[in-house]
C-alpha cells in the first residue's frame, strides 16, 4: 500500500501539514506534531481506523484516495526455508501435546 495523504490534501487546497493538523483538530482529532509529520511525509508508523475516518471526513475523500494498492511482484527464487510467497497456502499440522504445563507461580 502506498500512503497518499499529501496528494489528497493538495488536491483539496491544503499544502502544509499545519493546515491539515488544524483541520483535523476542527473535526475532533488531536494528534501530536510527530505523528502528523509521519503521516505527511508518507511513512505513517501507525494509524487507527477512527483516525482514517476523521481524515476522510475532513478532506471529503474516501479511503481509496488515501491508500493506493501496489501489488507485490513475485520473483523467482525469492522463497526461503520457512517462508512462503504472498497468496500461497501454507498448511499447519497440529502436534500432539505431551506432558502438562506447570502451575502459575
Amino acid at each position: 500500500m502506498k500512503w497518499n495523504l499529501r496528494m489528497t490534501a493538495a488536491n483539496r487546497g491544503i499544502w502544509k501539514a499545519s493546515e491539515l493538523h488544524r483541520k483535523l483538530a476542527e473535526h475532533g482529532l488531536e494528534i501530536s506534531t510527530g505523528k502528523m509529520s509521519g503521516w505527511w511525509s508518507g511513512n505513517p508508523a501507525s494509524i487507527k481506523l477512527d483516525e482514517i475516518d476523521v481524515i476522510c471526513t475532513a478532506l471529503e475523500c474516501t479511503v481509496a484516495d488515501l491508500m493506493i494498492a501496489e501489488p507485490v511482484a513475485k520473483s523467482e527464487g525469492t522463497e526461503q526455508a520457512g517462508q512462503t510467497a504472498v497468496g500461497q497456502d501454507r498448511r499447519v499440522t497440529p502436534r500432539p501435546r505431551t506432558g502438562r504445563s506447570l502451575p502459575p507461580l
